[in-house]
């Protein structure tokens, strides 16, 4: 039998909830206020603690840490008035599973309340069998050198076994997919469906059907019924991407899924429903969007509960190489030959370009690296020619342009870059007046890598 700690300073409503929840069976333990809440919390183990935001002297949201605090796979969910969702989303970022609004719904309640328990078990098997889990850096296609990566590997240790939305941000092509399978493949959810959509890849009308399904005759050519892709991602994930170019439409009705747990049908007069996890992702500015009314504040915050932001590929230089090894590996083993090397003024040409493209970009210049390939190395020759001609060592401003430079003239491209590349290091190093880690920090790489390529080095 769960045991429910039920917290408000408002005698009716305690009475109310209490006997509602008693009612189903579950073991309560009602307390009058914040303050007598702490002492229950102290003194004895909950499943699930039910409180309202606005008390005092003790509100709900100090209650809330201290609960989490005491009890760290405990459940909370926040009781609020209608107009104060934004405490209650703020809320559920401090930890809490979720909320309900006022004058609430019995129904909606229930749910919410058995769902909370139901995280409470996961969370607590989770956190029985972690031993036995192989979570690593790396895992779902993850490769982390850089600290900014192996922080989101951190982050998605954490979030993965709850059910929290999350919105993940970043530029086009750094990896936001990728991001999201890793949170679904090591969530309780990992056995069931993982669904992406591109929301900016079809127009409003073909996009509601997707998403929500239609019934026979509900448009010319609906010729039978169709299942949407929340239904099929119930009980599992659904990751919608580019949710910025969505309409305010859609997104007026997709914040009433998240809200209610259900859907309708285009065409249709049932309500359905779905228990899919959310995972978003864009890579426009959103609260740029919400000053332009371009997109719901209310979705925002319904989305944005865990947000994540991607680093792009020109700001975490550490994961490049281990990358390009990564795509190389992969191309290899689905061709069934063996993986070429990367010569050394490819890694440095690597290092130097900008990738606009970020690493959607980097594993298209390895498919085509990898498909001229030679005598078992990938040389600058079998890169696409705008990563060479566009490197930063390969522009007017670098210190010696080998068009320029008589001393270079007949010297390989190896040779001529790995110089400029000693030049470059040396130059920031003496800007820096000798210290080496500042300079690293220039560089944006790692103090090692920097050692490993001084020129004496050599």
């Amino acid at each position: 039998m769960a045991k429910i700690l039920i917290v408000d300073d408002e005698p009716s409503v305690l009475s109310v909830l209490s006997n509602l929840l008693k009612g189903q069976g579950f073991d309560i333990q009602p307390s009058l206020g914040g303050e007598k809440a702490v002492e229950y919390l102290n003194a004895e183990s909950f499943d699930l603690m039910l409180t309202d935001i606005r008390m005092d002297p003790v509100d709900g949201m100090e209650l809330l840490k201290i609960a989490k605090s005491v009890h760290p796979t405990m459940s909370v969910m926040v009781v609020t008035a209608y107009g104060s969702v934004e405490t209650a989303v703020q809320a559920m970022k401090e930890g809490a599973f979720d909320y309900v609004t006022k004058p609430f719904k019995v129904d909606e309640l229930m749910i919410t309340v058995q769902r909370a328990l139901e995280y409470r078990r996961a969370l607590h098997e989770n956190q029985q069998l972690k031993a036995q889990l192989d979570f690593r850096y790396g895992l779902s296609d993850i490769v982390a050198e850089s600290a900014d990566m192996r922080k989101i590997c951190t982050m998605i240790e954490r979030v993965a076994p709850t059910d929290q939305t999350v919105l993940i941000g970043g530029e086009s092509g750094v990896g936001k997919e990728v991001i999201a399978k890793a949170i679904h493949a090591n969530s309780i959810r990992k056995q069931q469906n993982f669904v992406p959509i591109n929301c900016a890849a079809l127009p409003e009308p073909l996009l509601e059907s997707e998403l929500f399904g239609h019934v026979k005759g509900a448009f010319t050519g609906a010729s039978s019924e169709k299942e949407g892709l929340f239904e099929v991602a119930s009980g599992g994930t659904i990751f919608l991407d580019e949710i910025g170019s969505m309409s305010l439409n859609l997104q007026s009705k997709l914040l009433r899924v998240l809200q209610e747990k259900e859907i309708r049908r285009v065409g249709g007069t049932r309500e359905i429903k779905v228990d899919p996890r959310v995972i978003a992702a864009s890579n426009d500015d959103l609260e740029k969007l919400i000053s332009e009314g371009k997109f719901r504040e209310d979705l925002y915050y319904r989305l944005s509960v865990i947000p994540l932001v991607i680093s792009p590929l020109r700001n975490r230089t550490e994961d490049i190489i281990p990358l390009a090894h990564f795509f190389m590996n992969m191309i290899s083993e689905k061709a069934g030959v063996p993986m070429p090397e990367l010569s050394p003024e490819v890694q440095i040409i690597l290092e130097s370009y900008n990738w606009p493209g970020n690493v959607r970009e980097l594993e298209n210049a390895i498919r085509h690296g990898c498909t001229f390939a030679q005598n078992g190395v990938l040389r600058s020759d079998d890169l696409p020619a705008r990563v060479v001609t566009r490197s930063k060592l390969s522009t007017p401003n670098s210190p010696m342009p080998y068009s320029s430079s008589e001393e270079y003239r007949g010297r390989s491209l190896k040779g001529y870059l790995r110089e400029m590349e000693k030049q470059f290091i040396t130059d920031t190093i003496n800007e820096f007046h000798g210290d080496k880690e500042a300079a690293a920090k220039s560089l944006k790489v790692s103090l090692a890598t920097l050692y490993r390529k001084l020129p004496d080095a050599d």
